[in-house]
């Protein structure tokens, strides 16, 4: 995932905070959502497994087996295989599903030697050679998406078709990116924090997201009441029930990112030896870029991964390119889930 939020969480923090507190069943919704969503995955028959690549552990989900085409989901930033469960279930019914934690994610191993796009994107060629066995449709969400097209382009043997989830292709390239949500909030506060010598990362992201700025005078009050519950219950994830499902999901996975994956981003090195532009040249599967709401903010900040040019650009430069545009915030899969199981199904369709 690109950065803390899109456009639709930050809108909808907007409105929370003017409006206050809602009832107990939309509060039991936002908490509980992605746990009803991570108990369908397993009765889906998903079950969680982990591979050696080239010394480091990567952590996956496999769906159901059973002849049906391969496909490879790969989250975005600071999330995890599980930020997938509200669509698994319907997935595997038209794909063997392999749902993998990137490095420094989830119950993959930390590995910052690798926080790169090329040299994540080289471990999970790997891996689909030696866990998929097979050429896949591969779907990316946000960082996962530009590792999507790095597969795409640079090991078209293994990558029959490719969806590219709101993607920040040519948007965390410095200088631009610094003025991108992702570089002001997420990447930054990871510098921030490995340069604080402070331990406890959890407390600290949570205090220092740049969401609570729309929050107004309601903030302090927010993080020292979530701090405190913190202090109590340290080995729990510091949720909110006014805030939106997805939002408190990145909260459970925060609690195991390395920072060091963010600060790649915010020194550039994660797109070291990876050219958005000639990668896209040679993409050849065919592929469906899948473009989510976005919004300039104050100061020029891009609110959102991409806008409508860098979108049209991205698909003028793949050969068989396709736009979708979707009313939603930056994680798609979790806000519209319907509308990407259809837009994922719908690729098989264009498959060589």
């Amino acid at each position: 995932m690109m950065g803390k939020t899109g456009t639709g969480l930050l809108v909808g923090a907007s409105a929370v905070a003017a409006a206050g507190f809602a009832g107990g069943g939309w509060a039991l919704r936002n908490l509980k959502t992605y746990d009803r969503a991570r108990a369908r995955t397993r009765s889906a028959g998903f079950v969680e497994k982990q591979v050696s690549i080239d010394g480091s552990t990567i952590n996956y989900a496999a769906g159901p087996a059973g002849g049906k085409p391969p496909l490879v989901l790969i989250h975005g930033q600071a999330v995890d295989w599980q930020n997938y469960a509200p669509v698994l279930p319907a997935l595997a019914e038209d794909f063997t599903v392999f749902a993998v934690d990137v490095h420094g994610h989830g119950k993959s191993g930390r590995a910052p030697g690798k926080y790169s796009a090329a040299a994540i994107g080289t471990d999970l060629a790997r891996f689909v050679e030696r866990v998929v066995g097979a050429p896949a449709v591969v779907s990316g969400h946000s960082s996962g998406g530009q590792l999507a097209a790095w597969l795409a382009g640079n090991r078209p043997d293994l990558v029959r078709a490719a969806v590219l989830e709101d993607p920040p292709l040519f948007t965390t390239l410095l200088p631009r990116a610094e003025k991108t949500w992702n570089w002001v909030d997420l990447a930054t506060t990871c510098h921030a924090f490995l340069e604080s010598g402070e331990t406890d990362w959890t407390a600290y992201s949570f205090a220092h997201q740049k969401l609570w700025d729309f929050f107004g005078g309601g903030a302090e009050r927010i993080v020292r009441s979530g701090l405190a519950r913190h202090t109590k219950h340290p080995d729990r994830p510091i949720t909110l029930f006014f805030m939106p499902p997805s939002w408190n999901d990145l909260q459970r996975a925060t609690t195991a990112y390395d920072p060091r994956f963010g600060e790649a981003f915010y020194t550039g090195r994660w797109d070291e030896g990876f050219d958005h532009e000639r990668t896209l040249r040679t993409i050849e599967a065919p592929t469906t870029l899948i473009h989510a709401n976005w919004t300039y903010g104050a100061g020029g900040i891009l609110q959102g991964a991409l806008d409508d040019q860098d979108a049209q650009r991205i698909v003028s430069l793949i050969g068989d390119g396709e736009l979708v545009k979707v009313d939603s915030g930056h994680n798609v899969h979790g806000e519209q889930p319907a509308r990407f199981t259809e837009v994922v199904r719908a690729i098989k369709a264009r498959l060589r």
